[in-house]
């Protein structure tokens, strides 16, 4: 297909595709798909070998959120049954932290619900992400606490944290649709204000809430400008009690053409597949090991994820191996230095259907598939790592 050749071609030389290609990768067929997998593979292989990066959550408080965000079980009037608890102690989180990290992740995401964080709040994160590097010097650590103000970056970036989180989730022209809280230029500063304070900027997107295909198109094109270093991948979880209960638009077939226009359009960045992948992709979880190189291990902020043991099993059985702590995640010409690169400092840097042209219709919504965390932080059972 001459299509994918083309975009083999430019994700190898790091060319950025045009908007009517992307859109293209979108629209090919379930017959195409598996000669779509296998050329977003070629150039996910070029630049990350078969290594899977390994990311852990840690939901340092949980629930009770002022900001209305539809997809959110946290959100504001949110009647989703999920744990509700505040602040974790620096030793809880740490005690957290390490299960997944003798899992084999080799980064953890704090995060925390709420609109941003208060000075005092950046005061207590700060404590956590130092009792966990005290226990353990070689992980990674992404800060996820909302929206910045001014100076609060830099003053994570003291504490230790390696990157920090703030996704832009969908299109600026949707975004009013799904929250009315804050704007998307809101989380647009904030990926900036991280990536000036020298932290590496993680930012992705959430599919699935009924967005066009040129809404994702929008949105990942807004991302390849921002420039963040890893781009995670969510596949909206839809929980009872929240306003996108019903929207179950996705296949696992969608699910990896949205995984593979990414790659294509970010070549060389962490590709993260995050919430949503058992639900949605389910048995073909390892076919997106060939476009992403980075998953999550384990359970999510307020939703049961696969086994961790079973996610080990799935990446060996696919013919990858996990990531250690002295490998460099990004391409050198991307790591400079910083975080990922096994040194210290430095920058590192509703409108159409979603089945759309895309092939195949959405299925009949999988309930059962949504498990609502039980385990783990904030709880007395033990994490799923």
């Amino acid at each position: 297909m001459d299509l994918l050749n083309t975009l083999v071609d430019k994700g190898l030389r790091r060319e950025t595709p045009t908007r009517a290609e992307a859109l293209a990768v979108l629209a090919t067929s379930d017959d195409d798909l598996l000669e779509v997998v296998a050329a977003a593979g070629k150039v996910r292989r070029h630049w990350f070998g078969r290594r899977v990066k390994l990311n852990y959550l840690v939901n340092l408080k949980s629930g009770l959120c002022p900001e209305d965000c539809s997809y959110c079980s946290q959100r504001l009037g949110s009647e989703a049954g999920i744990l509700k608890y505040t602040w974790l102690k620096p030793d809880q989180a740490s005690q957290a932290a390490a299960a997944g990290l003798a899992g084999g992740a080799k980064r953890v995401c704090l995060v925390a619900s709420g609109r941003g964080p208060t000075d005092r709040d950046v005061d207590r994160v700060s404590d956590t992400i130092k009792a966990i590097k005290e226990q353990n010097e070689d992980v990674e650590v992404c800060a996820c606490l909302g929206l910045l103000s001014d100076g609060q970056a830099e003053r994570l970036r003291e504490a230790g944290a390696d990157a920090y989180n703030h996704n832009l989730n969908t299109s600026e022209s949707t975004y009013g649709d799904i929250t009315t809280t804050h704007t998307y230029a809101d989380r647009v500063d904030t990926v900036r204000k991280a990536h000036a304070a020298g932290l590496s900027a993680c930012s992705g997107l959430i599919a699935g809430m009924g967005e066009s295909d040129e809404d994702l198109v929008d949105v990942v094109f807004s991302l390849r400008e921002l420039d963040p270093d890893s781009v995670p991948v969510n596949f909206l979880i839809p929980f009872e009690g929240t306003p996108l209960a019903k929207e179950w638009n996705l296949t696992p077939q969608r699910c990896l053409r949205i995984l593979a226009m990414v790659r294509f359009v970010c070549p060389d960045v962490e590709v993260r597949i995050a919430g949503g992948r058992e639900v949605h992709l389910r048995t073909m979880q390892p076919l997106a090991l060939h476009l992403a190189n980075s998953v999550f291990l384990g359970d999510y902020l307020t939703s049961e994820g696969q086994a961790g043991k079973a996610d080990l099993e799935m990446i060996a059985d696919a013919g990858f191996e996990v990531e250690g702590t002295d490998q460099v995640t990004l391409p050198e010409h991307r790591a400079g230095g910083g975080c990922g690169s096994g040194e210290g400092g430095g920058v590192c840097g509703p409108a159409a259907t979603a089945a759309g042209s895309c092939g195949s219709a959405a299925e009949e919504p999988r309930t059962d598939l949504v498990a609502v965390r039980r385990r783990g932080a904030g709880t007395d059972l033990a994490p799923n790592a």
